[in-house]
């Protein structure tokens, strides 16, 4: 990989921070800018900028050890990499690091994402195509209703264990619980397995020492299920992944339950904590639902192209020589998708200020054929849960001041660390009125599942427990996250 000199440097070059700057501190060999550490844990949009004034739309940066890689800033060539699977591989082994010991697959943090493995995040062609066949069918075998009431089924559960309170912390009580709960559904695991896969997903993405061990958890977690659904298969994504003609084998079905789990929690889970985020503190986003101006879907897709849930998307590979953003790449080199810098490019969005929440176009799911499959699994679980969160607490609102709201960044994600709120106290649902909970589908044996016993029904009274077991050891878990 040879990084660009000096004078490759844009015309923007006079916005290249002073010597002596936290972005200066930042470098490492041959002058590249590194994405881990403190300049990228505090400000990562504010890194990207300097880095497109630096070097233009294809930046020189360095992951975690001194790994070189280019970050590819601008969204039209975003596009481009995205879009030429030839040009640019997604299979990992095309990388020349592994041939120069340039990482260590045994310790290395980078290995959960940049690591090769038997899905078709890291597959080309026809096996990519096989392979992406069976998810796509296990992710549309659900009815879209179908899933939005199992959603509103575990937000009610969820808004259960705080609203009596006046006061919740959002991030940690709701946003990082309902995607974990509905994906595990989906996948065909119980509930039980929920607080230690959000403390293992989340140490994930953060790229530390224990990521590998968090990534060894998942996937022995995974084998579990997989061992499980082979002697009794349901209507769940595991079975499927089984049962289609693609003939995935175990350790294949294994690391595509990986993907959807750990894709789809820790995107939707930073949705839907920006959105909140959002809604509670800008003017235009409350007075705009709150008067009819903006849907929900709507605000969605605006938070979308503004704080996409993935900034940094892990990786392509060059197979030849070529020349992307003025820079020249060789063979083998490592690229990585800038989302969140391709998304406020002034080259497709001169006026950041504008809004967008009617374009779709943004690359927050990435683009081309390994666009994210779940993406509307995705938005669905954001739009139903802050849906139903907002009309049960419709006077909650930010109980700190905005400007102490703080974030967790590494390399690929920007975390909201917490949301406190506060509102009017209310019963839990099942004391507000006699509607029930819309049923969840019928299972694969035509029984439909048990309902939720009401209090002071018989046998119901276990049922608080086993929830306030269930939050106490997630909090705990979480509490040194």
């Amino acid at each position: 990989m040879t990084f660009p000199p000096a004078e490759h440097a844009t015309a923007q070059a006079g916005r290249i921070p002073p010597p002596g700057c936290p972005a200066h501190a930042a470098t490492g060999t041959d002058g590249a800018t590194r994405l881990y550490g403190e300049a990228a844990a505090t400000d990562p949009m504010g890194l990207y900028e300097e880095l497109r004034a630096a070097h233009g739309p294809v930046a020189p940066v360095l992951l975690d050890g001194d790994v070189r890689a280019w970050l590819v800033l601008g969204y039209l060539e975003n596009r481009d990499v995205a879009s030429r699977p030839t040009q640019f591989s997604r299979d990992p082994r095309v990388w020349h690091g592994w041939r120069t010991g340039e990482i260590d697959p045994a310790t290395s943090p980078l290995m959960p994402m940049i690591g090769w493995r038997p899905d078709c995040v890291c597959a080309d062609g026809e096996e990519h195509q096989r392979l992406r066949g069976a998810v796509t069918a296990g992710l549309g075998q659900f009815d879209h209703r179908g899933v939005r009431r199992h959603i509103t089924r575990f937000a009610h559960q969820v808004i259960d264990g705080f609203c009596e309170k006046g006061e919740a912390e959002l991030v940690g009580q709701f946003t990082e619980h309902l995607p974990m709960l509905t994906l595990i559904h989906l996948l065909g695991m119980s509930d039980e397995d929920a607080p230690e896969l959000v403390h293992a997903a989340r140490d994930l993405f953060k790229a530390t020492e224990t990521s590998l061990a968090s990534n060894a958890f998942v996937l022995e977690s995974l084998e579990r299920l997989v061992t499980a659904k082979r002697a009794h298969p349901g209507h769940d994504i595991a079975s499927a992944l089984m049962a289609h003609p693609a003939g995935l084998t175990d350790e294949e079905v294994k690391h595509h339950l990986r993907l959807v789990l750990l894709a789809g929690y820790e995107t939707t889970a930073n949705l839907m904590s920006n959105v909140l985020r959002m809604v509670l503190t800008d003017p235009r986003f409350r007075g705009s639902l709150a008067g009819g101006q903006m849907t929900l879907p709507e605000a969605v897709e605006q938070v979308l192209w503004d704080e996409p849930p993935l900034m940094v998307c892990p990786a392509r590979w060059a197979n030849s020589d070529t020349t992307l953003g003025g820079q020249e790449i060789r063979t083998g080199d490592m690229l990585l998708l800038g989302l969140a810098a391709g998304n406020v490019d002034q080259a497709i969005r001169p006026d950041p200020a504008a809004p967008v929440h009617h374009n779709r176009a943004h690359l927050s799911f990435s683009a081309g054929t390994h666009e994210c499959p779940g993406q509307d699994i995705g938005r669905i679980i954001a739009d139903a849960g802050i849906d139903i969160l907002l009309t049960r607490l419709p006077d909650v609102a930010l109980s700190v001041p905005e400007e102490s709201l703080a974030w967790r960044s590494s390399t690929w994600a920007r975390h909201l660390t917490a949301l406190p709120v506060s509102f009017s106290p209310r019963p839990p649902r099942a004391d507000d009125g006699p509607a029930p909970l819309p049923a969840p589908p019928v299972q694969s044996d035509g029984v439909p599942p048990v309902p939720p016993m009401p209090p002071g029904a018989p046998g119901g009274a276990r049922r608080p427990e086993a929830r306030a077991s269930w939050w106490t050891r997630l909090k705990r878990l979480l509490g040194g996250g």
